[in-house]
C-alpha cells in the first residue's frame, strides 16, 4: 500500500479546473446522437464478431490466431458497448428539456478504458499474427507491443478518470504526456514490423497489410485529440463529439481493421498454397477472385501404412536362393 500513498496524496492536492465530459447536461439531439452511436457501434462490432467466427476456416491454421484475436476484440468491445449504452440510458434524466447527468453517468464513459486495456493489446496480437516475424523475434516484439499498448491505456486512464476524478487539467497533462510516450513506442514498433514484412510477403498481401496498419495508426490519432478536448473544453457539444468520435474510431480500429487483416490472412494462405508451403482444403476467394485452388489433405490410415510396410518388405528383402536355404533335417549335403 505504501507504493500507492503518493498517488493518493497527489489525487487530493491537484486543482480541480476541468469539467468531466460525463458531468455536463446534454440537449435532446445530443443525447439521441450519442445513444445512437453507442448502439450502432455495438451492433457493428457484434456483426464483425459473427462474420469472423463463421469464416475462420477460410484461412490456414498458420494465420488463424489473427482471427481468434479479432473475435476476442469484437466480443469484448460488444459487451463493453452493451454496458455503456445501458449506463448512458440510466445515467441521464430528462429535466426541463435537458438530459441532466446522474451519479451513474461516469459509467457511460470511463469503462471504455477498461475495454481498451484488453482490446488494444489484442490488436497487437492480431497485427503480428499475419506478419512475417517468427520465433523469438515475434515473441519479443509481441511482448513489447502488448506491454506498451496496455501502459498507454492505463496511464491515460489515470489522467482521464482517476487522478482528480477527471477534473484536473494538470493531472491530465502529466499522465497524457506519459501515455504519449507509449503511444509513440507503438508507432515505432508497428512501422518496424511493417518494414520487416515487406520482403517476405507478396505484393498483394503486403499492400493489404500496409493499408491495415496505416488505418490503425491513423484512427489512433483521434484518441489523444479526444483526450485534449476533455482537458481544454467542456459542454454538451464537446461531450457529444468525444462520444461519437470514440464510437466511430472503435468501429474502424476493431471491425474495420479486423476485416482488413482477415483479407491479408486469406491472401497469405493462398500464397502459401501456390508456393507449396501450405495446404488448405478449400479454394481461396477474395473479392470474387480465385487466388488458389483447394487441395484435400492426404489421409494416412493404419491400413494404408500396413500396406506400405508390406510393399517395402517385399521390395527391400532379397528372395532366398537354393544355396542360401538351410539343409533339410535328416539329410547331409553331398560332397
Amino acid at each position: 500500500m505504501s507504493v500507492f500513498l503518493p498517488l493518493l496524496e497527489y489525487k487530493v492536492s491537484v486543482p480541480l479546473d476541468v469539467t468531466a465530459p460525463w458531468n455536463v447536461s446534454l440537449s435532446q439531439p445530443q443525447y439521441q446522437l450519442v445513444f445512437y452511436s453507442l448502439v450502432v457501434a455495438g451492433l457493428a462490432l457484434f456483426a464483425q464478431f459473427v462474420k469472423t467466427w463463421v469464416s475462420a476456416g477460410e484461412v490456414s491454421s498458420r494465420y488463424r490466431p489473427a482471427l481468434y484475436a479479432s473475435m476476442c476484440i469484437c466480443g469484448v468491445a460488444f459487451l463493453s458497448y452493451v454496458f455503456l449504452a445501458l449506463k448512458f440510458d440510466s445515467g441521464y434524466q430528462l429535466s426541463g428539456g435537458q438530459y441532466v447527468p446522474t451519479a451513474e453517468s461516469v459509467n457511460s464513459y470511463l469503462p471504455r478504458y477498461m475495454d481498451w486495456s484488453v482490446t488494444v493489446p489484442l490488436l497487437m496480437v492480431e497485427a503480428l499474427a499475419v506478419s512475417t516475424l517468427t520465433g523469438g523475434r515475434a515473441r519479443q516484439t509481441r511482448l513489447v507491443a502488448m506491454s506498451a499498448a496496455f501502459l498507454m491505456i492505463f496511464t491515460g486512464y489515470l489522467g482521464a478518470g482517476v487522478i482528480g476524478n477527471g477534473t484536473s487539467s494538470s493531472a491530465m497533462l502529466l499522465w497524457g504526456i506519459i501515455s504519449t510516450v507509449f503511444f509513440a513506442l507503438l508507432y515505432v514498433v508497428l512501422l518496424g514490423v511493417l518494414r520487416a514484412s515487406h520482403e517476405g510477403m507478396s505484393p498483394v498481401a503486403y499492400l493489404g497489410y500496409r493499408n491495415a496498419v496505416f488505418l490503425l495508426l491513423l484512427v489512433w490519432v483521434w484518441y489523444p485529440i479526444a483526450y485534449g478536448i476533455h482537458n481544454w473544453t467542456s459542454g454538451g457539444t464537446a461531450t457529444t463529439i468525444i462520444q461519437v468520435g470514440f464510437c466511430a474510431a472503435d468501429i474502424a480500429a476493431k471491425a474495420g481493421f479486423g476485416a482488413m487483416i482477415h483479407k491479408v490472412a486469406k491472401v497469405r494462405t493462398a500464397d502459401d498454397m501456390n508456393t507449396g508451403e501450405g495446404a488448405h482444403p478449400e479454394d481461396i476467394w477474395v473479392s470474387s477472385v480465385k487466388l488458389a485452388a483447394g487441395a484435400q489433405p492426404v489421409l494416412v490410415t493404419a491400413a494404408s501404412m500396413s500396406a506400405e510396410r508390406v510393399v517395402e518388405a517385399a521390395t527391400d528383402t532379397p528372395h532366398p536362393t537354393a544355396d542360401s536355404l538351410p539343409p533339410r533335417r535328416g539329410k547331409q549335403p553331398r560332397t
